[in-house]
């Protein structure tokens, strides 16, 4: 069964929008890397509703299963994205359902 990958966060303050969508980019381009990724979407948050809780970003990715999430987030291109970007996020969420 398909699984999608959510994640929302937000940057820390100060980080120049410049640096903030380089960063995006870096996600994004996990698809082009990871094999395992078969859809990415994802972007900054545009709700009207008021209840983003502060995330500012957020994306979703799918896999065709829990192996396929479990091998990615063991992937050293993952590994090395989380690591670069991760000190950089102020606010950060993860939810995993299957699809």
């Amino acid at each position: 069964m398909a699984v999608k990958h959510v994640v929302l966060w937000n940057f820390k303050a100060g980080l120049s929008p410049q640096k903030a969508q380089e960063l995006y980019d870096q996600i994004r381009a996990l698809k082009e890397k990871i094999s395992l990724v078969q859809e990415f979407a994802g972007g900054g948050n545009i709700s009207e509703e008021g209840l983003s809780q502060g995330f500012t970003h957020g994306f979703i990715m799918t896999f065709s299963d829990r192996k396929a999430v479990s091998a990615y987030l063991k992937h050293p291109e993952h590994i090395r994205t989380v690591e670069k970007i991760l000190p950089l996020i102020d606010k950060i969420a993860v939810v995993d359902f299957e699809a």
